[in-house]
């Protein structure tokens, strides 16, 4: 960890104290959540949703304060709230065997069993039950240290006052440590659950499903209208003239063949209009030679001078081949139509799983996706395979779209990566050593001293001059619990990164 100033250190200093005394606080509402879950198991659930509320509230602010002050960002772990209830086809409101007039009655029980049944709500009364204790000692424990060693000379004798000195720098040293260590027990406790991160991705996937299913149904409708009035009024056309050409067969020949010319044009563009139409349903160049084919085929066709770079070692499935294919495909007519371009420059490339294709053009910029509905469909249509349109348009240009696919490439990567050798030594040192300061150098020593035998033994902090003896086994005590937690917890952090990540959109690697 990099030095600190003097006024560093003296706001973390503050903030230490203010997360100390938030932690002692804490015992109010540990009595209310005690008093509330007394209640509710005599039947009396009507305190339990407010006490929740309250809370969450105390949680969400611990999130927040940790993430500003320690650099731990804790995202929220709740389950989605229910859906709001509504009525059936005689206007009544039913929660499972009950009808009600109103619907607050069955929206509250719906509320009351989604903060009963979810887990984090029992993670942050176990987190605020505990951190009176952590909390306490984490943040207040090095102030203390600070203020006992800046008293030692009025308390024992002035010849301390260096010693005394020394005793308020090290606690005023430790207290970043010591502050980082209670965020990361924060973050452990309150960060998501792959069951919520899991409920959070399958209603997202909800709307995503019901977006592309709306996409897909304006896209047969689309086909539809293209084939009404194109190819089949054609084709309507050419039946009409086909019949007439046999009408005048006897009658006039000349005419006749003037209108079998006409069929044949007529039936030569029929073609040229369904072949245009397969092509905008799937292209055969996607499905033959892939993305960076297809995409060079598109700025063949296009009217600008378009540079096509593609760096991929694998090919993506076909459906994410179509999404990226058509996304280009509209993002360059947006150049065509809209940006007054000359240049665009088209780069596809894979990194890790992740496709990314980057389309930039040297138009005259100042495009918004919510004026139009062009960017609003990429997003549809890149959201169902959880990618993203980052979009950046300043005034003057440039123009620069780029589309990320994670998970849209199949690379030999392992799908379980081993725990870091450095991680492995600091559990095997934790669980072989950490009882050695927690037990017979700290908790021992502290009976000992409490009960005031001569025995000294081997508990070395009873041979220290009496002010330091203190200091050192609650030193001791912290450094073994210290020790057990992270030989505890590290394994344990490591597999949970592991299973958010295959879970969250985007997140490709652990940090190690």
């Amino acid at each position: 960890m990099r030095r600190l100033p003097l006024r560093q250190h003296v706001v973390t200093a503050g903030r230490a104290l203010a997360l100390g005394t938030m932690a002692v606080a804490d015992t109010v509402l540990i009595a209310l959540i005690a008093v509330s879950t007394l209640f509710m198991f005599v039947g009396v659930i009507v305190a339990f949703p407010p006490t929740v509320k309250l809370v969450r509230w105390r949680t969400k602010l611990a999130r927040r304060l940790t993430g500003r002050w320690l650099g731990a960002e804790v995202p929220a772990s709740y389950l989605p709230p229910p859906p709001p209830v509504r009525p059936q086809a005689d206007g009544w409101y039913r929660h499972e065997r009950q009808l009600y007039k109103t619907p607050w009655w069955p929206e509250w029980n719906n509320r009351a069993k989604w903060m009963i049944t979810d887990p984090a709500t029992w993670r942050d009364g176990f987190w605020l039950l505990v951190n009176p204790f952590v909390g306490g000692i984490l943040a207040l424990l090095p102030l203390a240290m600070v203020g006992y060693g800046l008293a030692m000379p009025w308390y024992w004798m002035p010849q301390v006052a260096p010693l005394g000195l020394v005793v308020a720098a090290a606690g005023l040293a430790a207290t970043p440590w010591l502050l980082r260590f209670y965020g990361w027990w924060t973050r452990l406790l309150l960060a998501p659950t792959t069951r919520s991160l899991l409920a959070s991705k399958v209603r997202r996937l909800d709307q995503v499903r019901q977006d592309t299913a709306d996409s897909q149904a304006a896209e047969l409708r689309r086909i539809e209208r293209d084939l009404h009035d194109g190819a089949q009024a054609r084709l309507v056309a050419i039946g009409m003239t086909l019949g007439a050409v046999e009408e005048l067969m006897e009658k006039d020949p000349a005419a006749a063949r003037a209108l079998l010319a006409k069929s044949r044009e007529a039936s030569s563009t029929a073609l040229t209009e369904l072949r245009d139409l397969v092509r905008g349903i799937h292209p055969p160049v996607l499905a033959e030679r892939g993305l960076g084919d297809a995409v060079r085929a598109l700025a063949l066709d296009s009217p600008l001078k378009v540079t096509v770079t593609v760096d991929l070692k694998t090919r993506p499935e076909a459906p994410v081949e179509s999404a990226a294919y058509f996304s280009i495909s509209e993002l360059l007519t947006n150049a065509v139509r809209h940006s007054g371009a000359e240049r665009v420059w088209i780069d596809i490339s894979g990194r890790g799983k992740t496709l990314r294709v980057t389309v930039t053009d040297d138009g005259s910029g100042g495009a918004d996706p919510s004026r139009g509905s062009g960017l609003r469909g990429i997003e549809r249509r890149l959201a169902a395979f959880d990618g993203v349109l980052a979009f950046n348009s300043p005034p003057g240009g440039p123009t620069t779209a780029t589309l990320d696919l994670p998970y849209a490439l199949v690379t030999p990567e392992s799908d379980t990566p081993r725990m870091p050798r450095w991680k492995w030594v600091i559990v095997s040192f934790g669980w072989g050593l950490g009882w050695l300061p927690l037990f017979p150098q700290g908790l021992v020593t502290m009976v000992l001293k409490l009960v005031g035998t001569p025995e000294r033994s081997w508990f070395l902090a009873l041979y220290l001059p009496e002010p330091l003896q203190w200091p050192l086994i609650v030193f001791n005590i912290l450094l073994g619990l210290t020790l057990y937690s992270l030989a505890f917890a590290l394994p344990l952090v490591h597999s949970q990164k592991h299973r958010m990540a295959q879970l969250a959109p985007g997140s490709l690697r652990l940090d190690e």
